[in-house]
């Protein structure tokens, strides 16, 4: 039985999951008490059609009441000792009241049918989480690796960081790495969710799970198969899906007020009935209401929904941080996302190149690249590869907000945006650069103009059709930049945001961020480490290309694990799902008390029947939860193609 509906303080830990993990349907102790129950129930009320005797019927009827109470009432005791009630209280009190009148058939139905419930309850919990941890199914059971030469097999379990792996075309990766030689194209799928194979080659970072393509591989291990990041990603998401959102905090609010305010209402209906001189009458009535405002059903409607939802993200390489990242992330209105690596491929080339006086484009890009040596900003990697070239710059130091400075031959070199560096002749090639969306930098050594440097990150392929369906669906999108007005502009136009927010530092993010937000709850889209700022003050922060990134997956709400933006409607679109499932949940369970708790108290309703139908209400409130496990295989293609809108949002 579940904490939820026990009302109770405890919390269900890692090694309890495994148990659970452990189990299928069959093996759910409540589901085999209750179907043997079941059976005993089935061959009383047989006996009884046929005549039968009482001394054949009770004893049935007793067995089936013990067995399936064996499956609530001692927990419910051992909660008792410790000063906690909750549903197993209300239901154990119910049927020792139906015993005391003498009415076994229908304590031995309220345990059959609390049994089943619960087990059914158990089985879904342990069911989306099994789902889970298949993802650690991914990794293979043995891995090949080099010892003195030789290609032995080894259990991932023994594999240590500076192993070679050997890894042959299709077969999985047992552990992260750095590809050491070979070249091939990674089918990394089933851990970011893209289903296009990522090229890599020497040097590139690989992750465990992944599917080598085309080509042998021998990768040097950067990490124990405990540690690895598929492992890591469990985890995270087990550990976050206890996180409680508004929805659930409220609905665990009004469920620990209900039971004792039921008890107390209970025991005035009692009294009550000794005052008009009915007891046995309103005593009856009295355990009826304790089943119809028995609130288990609220308390496991949303558990049951946030286990299954996030679960069934983390499956399309999406992390969602438990339900109060999933509930807020279904109410965002306003997507503000970062320019570089979020808009862009964070691949920038030098795409022109301007010089004044007698200097060449060689020499401009030389002394770039002189300046930019040991930078690691994403121009620098650019200008660098641009040139193989490089001038002799000392004592190189950075001014922040504005670019480089350096000696050549004992002379001031400088490399920055404009305005630090006047353009001067070049003012109209600078505006020109700027127009096309590209970054201008300029050169100046010892005073004089030498030239300018444009670099331009492209826009993702898919960018301008995810902004064009976030705006088709009622979003408003802005772009945060710390690039120049005029570029980021032309790159907010290209990519169809109207709302340009330029020459911002990493705080001044946070704080359009917060305006936004006082607006329209806010999404901030970045990469989870220079955006940390307006990730973490934004309603929900969503960092892009986590896979690997430790900082993005602790910084930010949500993660995607992939590059495909495409990803960024198709998690909005799952969160307002949930989100709307959990309100049908939490609404009906709320509904069903209200209809029940008056039909119980004046006897349009037995015992017998307000059990049938409030366990009927948990199992589809259940069956209802573990719908937001399931993402519509057509919401998943509708992010690869030019499809259908996402709903609008409200």
């Amino acid at each position: 039985m579940s904490d939820a509906c026990g009302c109770g303080d405890g919390t269900t830990t890692t090694d309890e999951l495994g148990d659970e993990e452990a189990q299928g349907f069959w093996q759910v102790t409540e589901i085999r008490a209750a179907v043997v129950s079941g059976a005993l129930l089935l061959a009383a009320w047989i006996a009884s059609l046929a005549g039968g005797p009482e001394w054949l019927t009770l004893p049935l009827e007793i067995a089936a009441l013990l067995i399936a109470a064996w499956t609530f009432v001692p927990s419910t005791l051992r909660r008792l000792a410790k000063g906690q009630i909750g549903v197993g209280t209300l239901m154990t009190i119910a049927a020792v009241g139906a015993v005391a009148l003498g009415q076994f058939e229908e304590a031995a139905m309220l345990a059959f049918l609390y049994a089943i419930s619960e087990g059914l309850e158990e089985y879904s919990l342990a069911k989306t989480r099994r789902g889970l941890r298949a993802l650690l199914d991914l990794v293979p059971a043995e891995a090949t690796v080099l010892r003195n030469g030789t290609q032995v097999a080894v259990s991932p379990a023994d594999l240590v960081p500076g192993d070679r792996m050997v890894v042959r075309p299709g077969e999985r990766l047992a552990t992260d790495g750095r590809i050491v030689t070979g070249r091939t194209s990674l089918d990394t799928s089933a851990l970011t969710g893209e289903s296009v194979p990522v090229e890599a080659g020497p040097g590139t970072e690989v992750w465990a799970g992944s599917i080598n393509g085309t080509g042998p591989l021998e990768v040097e291990v950067t990490s124990t198969a405990e540690n690895n990041s598929l492992v890591r990603i469990v985890h995270i998401v087990e550990a976050e899906q206890s996180r409680k959102g508004p929805g659930q905090r409220l609905a665990d609010n009004i469920a620990k007020r209900l039971v004792p305010c039921i008890l107390i209402a209970a025991a005035l209906i009692i009294a009550f009935g000794f005052i008009v001189g009915e007891p046995a009458l309103w005593f009856e009535r009295a355990l009826v209401v304790l089943v119809a405002a028995s609130p288990c059903a609220l308390a496991i409607s949303v558990p049951v929904t946030v286990v299954a939802s996030v679960g069934a993200a983390s499956r399309i390489g999406v992390l969602i941080k438990g339900g109060g990242a999933l509930e807020t992330l279904g109410r965002i209105r306003t997507i503000a996302l970062d320019k570089t690596g979020t808009l862009t491929c964070n691949r920038p080339a030098v795409v022109d190149v301007a010089t004044a006086g007698p200097a060449t484009r060689d020499d401009v890009l030389a002394l770039a690249a002189g300046l930019e040596a040991r930078s690691e900003h994403p121009l620098a990697r650019a200008i660098l590869a641009a040139t193989p070239h490089r001038a002799d710059v000392t004592d190189v130091d950075t001014i922040p907000g504005a670019g480089l400075e350096g000696r050549l031959g004992g002379r001031r070199l400088r490399l920055g945006r404009p305005g630090w560096i006047e353009p001067a002749e070049l003012a109209a090639g600078v505006e020109r650069m700027q127009r096309s969306g590209a970054t201008a930098v300029l050169i100046e050594h010892d005073g004089q103009l030498v030239g300018a440097v444009a670099v331009r990150d492209e826009l993702r392929p898919e960018a301008r059709e995810v902004i064009a369906r976030l705006t088709r669906s009622g979003y408003t999108t802005a772009m945060l930049t710390g690039d120049n007005t005029i570029t980021a502009e032309a790159l907010g136009k290209e990519a169809g945001i109207a709302e340009v927010h330029a020459d911002l530092r990493p705080e001044d993010k946070a704080d359009i961020i917060r305006r936004l937000k006082s607006e329209r709850p806010t999404a901030m889209v970045g990469d989870g480490v220079n955006d940390a700022p307006a990730l973490a003050t934004a309603d929900t922060g969503i960092a892009m290309g986590a896979m690997g990134t430790d900082v993005a997956i602790e910084t930010a709400d949500v993660a995607l694990m992939g590059e495909d933006l495409n990803h960024l409607p198709e998690v909005l679109d799952h969160a307002r799902r949930t989100r709307r499932i959990m309100l049908q949940n939490v609404g009906l369970s709320l509904l069903l008390i209200a209809a029940l708790i008056p039909l119980a108290l004046f006897g349009v309703l037995g015992l017998a029947a307000v059990v049938l139908i409030h366990e009927l209400a948990e199992i589809v409130v259940i069956a209802n939860g573990v719908r937001a496990g399931r993402i519509p295989r057509n919401n998943q293609l509708a992010a690869r193609q030019a499809g259908p809108v996402l709903e609008p949002a409200s």
